[in-house]
């Protein structure tokens, strides 16, 4: 399969882009700076043709990694703007932190068979949560597997376009560049044989139809607020070995995830301006576990232990 060299460079550059921003706030620019000159002529509409230029300027103007440069000219070659106006605008505009939400976390609150009632005080909390198995009586802990979403996809009309065209793809460091492609590949690397690639995706799932075919196996968690709203879109992330790669989410409300198979090692980061008082944490959360984690704050990447199939699903509530 024909490797997506674009996507795998974009991946690189995100990951530089991390360091960047850790860098020059490190140097004694003041992040506000850096938001001002990202956000151009005016504070809240985001110029296009200003936000190239400015970032071009920073990135030429401290000489910031030659390499990082390079690959920014390969993936932009014939492109209006140097950048995508997506997740480096997101990462040079967002707000900065204060901190409070890493300060002595040293590691995540545990908590088993909770209620409702006893979740309230957590409930919107930015702090690091694993509720031990929160998910294990859900239907979705024993059905979900490769194979039931590749007939879900492949037996709903449009199901694969709507990842394409409305949702989400994120092939990770895989050379995968779509969904189909995934649910295509033969029964070897299904099951990560010796001898395959190794292998770890993740996608957005916006069509009603799949929507409603999947939450006939799981409720709405039983400790989250009983009024949260919870969206019409739910992520879906299975593989193997390396899992996500270190990023910030840019969504408006905090996260939950179900981890349904296999064992997944969490990785936390702080800020770059929270870096010299807050700690990187780690941890792992085991089949039927919930974590939550506001990952608009917290940088965060995972990795899938040793020979284990991991699968887990994602939705968001405020």
């Amino acid at each position: 399969m024909k490797v997506d060299q674009k996507n795998l460079d974009i991946e690189r550059i995100k990951e530089d882009f991390i360091q960047l921003n850790s860098t020059l706030l490190k140097s004694g620019i003041s992040f506000s700076k850096l938001q001002k000159t990202s956000l151009g002529k005016s504070p809240t509409v985001y110029n296009t043709v200003t936000w190239c230029t400015a970032l071009f300027i920073i990135i030429i103007g401290l000489g910031y990694q030659l390499h990082l440069f390079q690959q920014i000219v390969k993936y932009t070659r014939g492109v209006r703007c140097i950048i995508p106006n997506n997740y480096f605008l997101w990462e040079g505009t967002r707000p900065i932190s204060d901190c409070q939400y890493c300060l002595d976390v040293e590691s995540p609150i545990i908590l088993y068979n909770i209620s409702r009632n006893d979740f309230r005080s957590y409930a919107y909390s930015s702090k690091p949560i694993v509720v031990k198995g929160a998910f294990l009586n859900w239907p979705a802990f024993k059905y979900f597997n490769f194979t039931f979403f590749k007939n879900l996809y492949d037996q709903t009309e449009g199901g694969y376009k709507s990842v394409d065209d409305e949702c989400q793809f994120l092939h990770f460091k895989s050379d995968f560049i779509s969904l189909r492609d995934v649910l295509s590949m033969n029964s070897a690397r299904i099951n990560n044989e010796p001898g395959t690639k190794s292998w770890y995706v993740g996608w957005g799932n916006c069509h009603s139809e799949i929507l409603q075919r999947m939450r006939q196996y799981y409720p709405k968690p039983h400790f989250l607020p009983e009024d949260c709203e919870i969206p019409s879109k739910e992520y879906i992330f299975m593989g193997y070995d390396d899992g996500a790669t270190m990023h910030l989410d840019f969504i408006s409300r905090l996260m939950w995830q179900a981890q349904l198979k296999g064992s997944k090692k969490w990785i936390l980061k702080p800020s770059p301006e929270c870096e010299d008082i807050c700690k990187t944490i780690t941890f792992l959360v085991e089949p039927g576990d919930a974590v939550l984690v506001d990952t608009r704050v917290w940088y965060h990447g995972t990795s899938i232990l040793p020979g284990e199939f991991s699968l887990s699903i994602q939705s968001e509530y405020g």
